[in-house]
């Protein structure tokens, strides 16, 4: 992956794809000096066409806004063939699958979120900025279930304020205002205004206030301005819809009156607060931080900040300033460890795993974002040393750090250095303990890879579970002469040696001897590693986190639940597609063009035996496919 995209190698470690389009996909990935999660938006420049200006709009304009309701833009990087967007992650998705797994919102959860719509609107309309593209998808949810705006690419900046009226229709047609429908110019903030009441209605209701398949019949509604009341839905609510639904724009309620409306008001007794939380002033502990780690003076590290190029270095200013924020150590996780003069850069985790989290040495003596190193006072290098690094929760295993080497790691000593050194248990250095899950694993390994099977198949010099009146250094000063590990001191732990084993690198003369017993550890090790732990659709149904685009169903059997997917949707005549324990499916229109695609996998579910159904929509309207899902699911009686 590190190859296929190797701008990014070495400042962020790639994970899985978490959304795709027409031209552009979404990966999970880790900031190298953070450890923080972002979401990094790749898009291909030949695949874009004239969707082109859309891109660079949306830069521009997430470049200027920064809200705690509106997704983060942390770097932008272009080459000759792509543009990178580094953004925040959400991790609980979009707001619509929120609004799908509930069916609809009571009316105080939907105040909680629409009044965070409200605060964003309210902040880009100030701002000078219309959205033009409000909806449910264009919403998402932070690990906190806060609302954060995306998709700026439609979005205006009308010269001479929000006052000056626009031409260009569009936006997606359900949630478009009826004079943008009709041709007219219009205020970005009034068409705004109707969109944010559909929304409204969506989420009391659990579907759209005027719908059709048809664009034609679907305007037709949208300029009437009738729509269907449900019973459910209390006078007041019903009464904020309608003020936002109003076919005429100088009728409708403006953002100003909706900020301090009672309904919003209600329970909170405050009106929607749409100032930013984000200071205008640099924070100072975020400024030190990076200064001490590029070997810079405050003040320096204060002007490179401000330039606000949203390069690495912008990134790891907010990502730090997001750490600071959720009371969390303003702390980095790698730090140079070179000489004066060398220069380092960090290593991509994904090389190979041999060099994870470690630095090399550049021939052009510069850092990792162009920035030259200085020699360090000893006062401030003895400070840097002191300070707890948090470690990469991604990081693999227990593979050689530079930074905490001397804590761990153990020269590998030949066999025959042992003959003239003394066995004294005070000249060993300390043992580096591994965490008890770690133990318990490698022991429960050991005991099958290191036992030598014999003619009977018992094992011949360990049992499988060790007795507990001896210990790891007793079983293993009893294994035959020709083991490596036996030719060590008695004096040493097993855990020592494993490290001994893991991390020096054998002569040619032991190469031979250990190549058995090495290759099984290291198969123990890349057992305990992340990307080792991962589940295989070819093995079963893949094991995913129930969020909301995850049904649970009443069954146990993933096999019984793939058959009557399959069954169901052959009855309804939907072509699909399977892959393992995924069906994707399409829907096609009277010339054979795809309208609808989506994706129906069968998976388990961490912490519970029931079986569910992950759904994603690939393409096509969201509102048709809401209504086709639940169909199936319905029909297939699960």
């Amino acid at each position: 992956m590190s190859s296929q995209y190797p701008e990014l190698k070495g400042f962020y470690h790639l994970r899985e794809t978490i959304g795709s389009g027409g031209f552009a996909k979404v990966k999970l990935a880790y900031h190298a000096l953070t450890g923080e999660k972002v979401a990094i938006k790749i898009m291909d420049k030949r695949a874009l066409g004239d969707d082109l200006p859309r891109v660079k709009t949306e830069i521009a304009a997430m470049k200027e806004l920064c809200h705690q309701h509106i997704c983060k833009l942390y770097q932008v990087l272009e080459t000759e063939t792509r543009f990178y967007m580094v953004l925040e992650y959400c991790p609980e998705g979009e707001l619509f699958d929120y609004i799908v797994s509930k069916d609809r919102l009571d009316e105080a959860e939907a105040r909680i979120f629409f009044r965070q719509i409200v605060s964003a609107v309210a902040y880009i309309h100030i701002k000078g900025y219309a959205h033009r593209d409000l909806k449910p998808e264009n919403l998402l949810l932070d690990e906190d279930q806060n609302l954060k705006l995306i998709d700026f690419g439609l979005c205006a900046k009308p010269k001479g304020g929000m006052e000056n009226h626009l031409f260009t229709c569009c936006g997606s047609p359900a949630y478009a205002a009826p004079e943008l429908i009709s041709g007219k110019q219009y205020l970005g903030a009034e068409a705004d205004l109707w969109s944010m009441g559909v929304l409204l209605y969506a989420l009391l209701c659990g579907y759209l206030p005027f719908d059709d398949e048809k664009i034609p019949s679907l305007y037709r509604k949208i300029q009437s301005g009738k729509y269907e009341v449900p019973d459910w839905l209390t006078p007041e609510s019903s009464i904020l819809i309608a003020q936002m639904l109003q076919v005429d724009p100088k009728r409708r309620i403006s953002i100003q009156q909706l900020i301090n409306h009672p309904w919003l008001r209600k329970g909170f007794n405050i009106p929607c607060e749409f100032e930013s939380k984000y200071k205008m002033t640099l924070d100072e502990d975020c400024l030190t931080e990076l200064a001490v780690h590029y070997g810079q003076k405050r003040r320096e590290m204060e002007t490179k900040v401000s330039e606000w190029n949203y390069d690495y270095l912008t990134a790891s200013y907010f990502l730090l300033l997001e750490k600071k924020m959720k009371g969390r150590p303003v702390r980095l996780l790698q730090k140079p460890t070179a000489t004066d003069k060398s220069k380092v850069r960090p290593l991509s985790i994904e090389d190979d795993g041999e060099n994870s989290n470690q630095y090399i040495l550049t021939p052009n003596n510069r850092g990792v974002n162009g920035y030259s190193d200085q020699k360090q006072k000893s006062s401030k290098e003895e400070r840097v040393k002191g300070r707890a690094r948090e470690r990469l929760e991604f990081s693999e295993g227990n593979k050689e750090n530079k930074e905490n080497e001397k804590n761990f790691v153990v020269p590998f000593t030949p066999k025959s250095q042992y003959k003239n050194q003394k066995t004294s248990a005070l000249t060993e250095p300390p043992a580096k303990p591994l965490s008890p899950l770690m133990s318990k694993q490698l022991q429960v390994a050991l005991d099958d890879t290191l036992c030598t099977p014999s003619k009977s198949g018992e094992k011949s010099f360990m049992s499988t579970t060790l007795s507990p009146s001896r210990s790891y250094d007793s079983q293993i000063n009893n294994l035959p002469p020709e083991n490596p590990l036996g030719a060590h001191k008695k004096t040493v732990s097993v855990d020592d040696e494993l490290y001994k084993i893991h991390m020096s690198t054998p002569t040619s003369s032991q190469k031979s001897r250990k190549a058995a017993v090495f290759g099984s550890l290291e198969k123990v090790f890349n057992m305990l590693t992340p990307k080792k732990n991962k589940g295989s659709t070819s093995d079963g149904p893949r094991k995913v986190k129930a969020l909301h685009n995850v049904y649970r169903t009443n069954e146990f059997n993933a096999d019984y639940v793939l058959n009557r997917l399959k069954s169901t949707i052959d009855a309804k005549c939907i072509p699909f597609k399977q892959s393992d324990y995924m069906l994707r499916c399409t829907v096609t229109d009277d010339w054979g063009r795809v309208k609808l695609a989506f994706d129906m996998e069968v998976c388990s579910i961490p912490k519970s035996s029931y079986m569910g159904v992950c759904r994603k929509r690939v393409k096509g309207d969201t509102w048709h496919y809401k209504k086709l899902f639940e169909d199936i699911l319905q029909t297939a009686g699960l």
